[in-house]
C-alpha cells in the first residue's frame, strides 16, 4: 500500500512541473513558487526527485531572483519573506545554494525585523509572528541568523502568548490562532529556546523526523 501511495503521489507531483521547470498549482495552471517548493519538498521526502527535471526546476527559481537578492512569487514579482523562504529552501534541498547571493539576500532579510523585535514580510509593513519562521529559516540555511537580534526577537513572540488560554497571535494582544501558534513556536525552535525540540529550516519538520526519513535513526 505504501509503494502504491508513493507512486500516486511521484505520478501528481511531478506531472505538474511546467516546460520552463516551473510547477502549476491548480488545473487552471496558476504558477507560482510556493508550488515549486512544495513539489520539490514532498518529491525529496519520498526520494523521488529523479522524477522530475530538477536543472529545470532551479533555473526557474532563479529567475525570479530579485535585484535586492530576493525572490518573488513569479519572474518580476516583489521580494517578499515568504517566496523567498519557498526559494531559498528549494535551492538548499536541491544543493543548489551556491546560486544565491547570501550577503545580499542576507541584508533584506535582517532587515525585516522592526524596533519591537518582530520581523515582517516586506519593508514598511507590521511584524508578523509568522515571519519568524519565514525569515528566520532563510537566514539559517544562507548562514545570516547573527545578523539579526535574537534576544528581541524571542522576547516579541512571546509577548504574542495568551497567557491565560494558551496559544500564539501574530501580534500583542490580538486573538491566538493554530496557524501563528505553529510558527511562534517554529520561530522559537530555530532560536534554540529551551525545551523546544529542533526543526530543520529547509523541510519545516522535525529535525528527528528529517533523521529518519533519510538517515534511517
Amino acid at each position: 500500500m505504501l509503494l502504491m501511495l508513493r507512486k500516486c503521489q511521484t505520478s501528481d507531483v511531478a506531472g505538474l512541473q511546467n516546460e520552463d521547470g516551473s510547477f502549476s498549482g491548480d488545473e487552471w495552471g496558476e504558477v507560482d513558487t510556493r508550488f515549486s517548493y512544495i513539489a520539490i519538498c514532498c518529491l525529496s521526502l519520498l526520494h523521488r526527485l529523479d522524477k522530475i527535471n530538477v536543472e529545470k526546476a532551479v533555473n526557474y527559481i532563479l529567475r525570479c531572483k530579485n535585484m535586492d537578492g530576493g525572490f518573488g512569487c513569479t519572474p518580476g514579482g516583489e521580494s517578499h519573506a515568504g517566496q523567498i523562504f519557498c526559494c531559498v529552501g528549494a535551492l538548499a534541498i536541491t544543493g543548489s545554494l551556491h546560486h544565491v547571493d547570501k550577503d545580499l539576500l542576507g541584508w533584506w532579510l535582517c532587515e525585516r525585523q522592526v524596533k519591537s523585535g518582530g520581523l515582517n514580510g516586506r519593508p514598511e509593513k507590521l511584524p508578523d509572528v509568522c515571519y519568524s519562521w519565514w525569515v528566520l529559516s532563510s537566514l539559517i540555511i544562507i548562514d545570516r541568523v547573527h545578523w539579526i537580534n535574537k534576544e528581541k526577537l524571542i522576547k516579541f513572540i512571546l509577548n504574542c502568548q495568551d497567557t491565560e488560554k494558551g496559544g500564539i497571535s501574530d501580534r500583542p494582544d490580538d486573538a491566538v490562532d493554530v496557524f501563528h501558534t505553529y510558527f511562534g513556536v517554529a520561530g522559537l525552535s530555530l532560536l534554540e529556546y529551551p525545551g523546544v525540540k529542533p526543526i530543520d529550516p529547509a523541510y519545516a519538520l522535525p529535525v528527528q523526523v528529517i533523521n529518519k526519513t533519510f538517515f534511517g535513526r
